[in-house]
């Protein structure tokens, strides 16, 4: 009887099972690379050629099937990340990059599955906005300021910096347009809290304005009415600074408030126009853009035009005016140059900003010709 004796080679199992002596090659599959195994050449026919041939076929099916099962796998846990991750943001599937999805000067991103159809405005100058690109429609609710365009009166009336909130969630809006500096905190966390949809706005600069009337074109439905808008905008814009380049630009100040003294500085849209129109502004330099002056700095600036805000709701009365005559080593008042304007002119950041811009240049240079304007400087 013969001995069964152990083999002392070293094999490998794989799967179930033995390979010997093979050699690695290479198949293309589908584009990728994969490897297999080749017997090794043996010297003469033993019988066993048949055989190994099988076997390293077995052996390369097996890599293949393995290698296509993991890139499947691979692709559908992917998958099953993205939809997780769009799930837990509470945003639909890809909602980083969705085109209705909206960031607000707050930085709060809200989504707008489409166009909402009840609005809810509480700043005349969204209101303004929203009526010049053909979005009035939508209109539900406005502030008791919101007074133009006419058609602006009929809107119901939510309040203003304290709306009414009951009232406001009678009007069932889809959507509330709100401006930070006249929005308590706690109000916008009372509508966050009632589920009601807000979006802040708040403009810097005149290209500022432009871009949230673009950006309520986009939210509503009537992007081509707000790029439209925003292109004849930025013409009569260039066309009204090329006329004042070049020019002396005097000095101007600003009373929006006068006890306590308060004016406009650097981070505000109007101190933009300011320098648009040729002029440049008495408190340039303050840290803040509704800045605290005294009498002392502004006897230091000594500007060479006073203009006071007038109009229906607010502005300065002509009292608190008549009182500036006493400061007579202003240059502004010892040649006159004391002047008043519409506060719906320069105070509300939409559309007609362009009649404001048009104003301050009539009264930085009285000779450019502007054509037609939209309102003659009272002294």
């Amino acid at each position: 009887m013969k001995k069964r004796v152990q083999s002392s080679r070293f094999m490998k199992p794989w799967g179930f099972f033995i390979v010997g002596r093979f050699s690695i090659a290479r198949m293309n599959v589908g584009g990728h690379s994969l490897p297999y195994l080749l017997p090794a050449r043996v010297r003469g026919y033993d019988g066993s050629r048949t055989i190994r041939l099988l076997l390293s076929g077995i052996v390369a099916c097996f890599c293949i099937v393995s290698y296509l099962t993991t890139q499947v796998y691979a692709e559908e846990n992917d998958g099953m990340r993205r939809r997780q991750q769009g799930i837990l943001t509470g945003m639909p599937f890809m909602a980083n990059i969705a085109p209705r999805t909206f960031v607000d000067d707050l930085d709060r991103k809200i989504y707008l599955a489409k166009p909402p159809k009840r609005i809810v405005s509480l700043a005349p100058s969204i209101t303004e906005m929203l009526f010049a690109i053909g979005a009035e429609d939508e209109i539900v609710g406005v502030t008791d300021f919101c007074n133009y365009p006419p058609a602006a009166l009929d809107k119901p009336k939510v309040g203003y910096s304290q709306p009414n909130l009951e009232l406001l969630v009678e009007l069932q809006p889809q959507l509330v347009l709100v401006p930070t500096s006249f929005l308590r905190t706690d109000v916008l966390a009372k509508l966050d809290e009632l589920k009601i949809p807000t979006f802040v706005l708040e403009s810097k600069t005149v290209e500022g304005i432009y871009g949230h009337i673009q950006l309520l074109g986009r939210m509503v439905g009537r992007a081509p009415e707000a790029n439209a808008l925003t292109a004849a905008m930025r013409k009569e814009v260039s066309e009204l600074t090329k006329r004042v380049e070049g020019r002396p630009r005097p000095t101007l100040l600003y009373v929006i408030n006068s006890k306590p003294l308060i004016t406009v500085g650097p981070g505000s849209f109007i101190h933009h126009l300011i320098e648009l129109a040729g002029g440049r502004n008495a408190a340039e330099r303050a840290n803040a853009p509704y800045p605290r002056l005294t009498m002392e700095e502004v006897l230091t600036q000594n500007p060479d035009i006073l203009l006071f805000p007038v109009g229906e709701f607010d502005g300065i009365p002509q009292a608190e005016q008549d009182q500036w005559k006493r400061w007579t080593s202003l240059r502004a008042i010892q040649n006159g140059k004391v002047f008043q304007i519409q506060t719906y002119l320069l105070n509300r950041p939409g559309p007609r900003v362009i009649e404001g811009l048009r104003y301050l240049v009539t009264l930085f240079h009285p000779d450019v010709a502007l054509g037609e304007t939209v309102d003659e400087a009272r002294p």
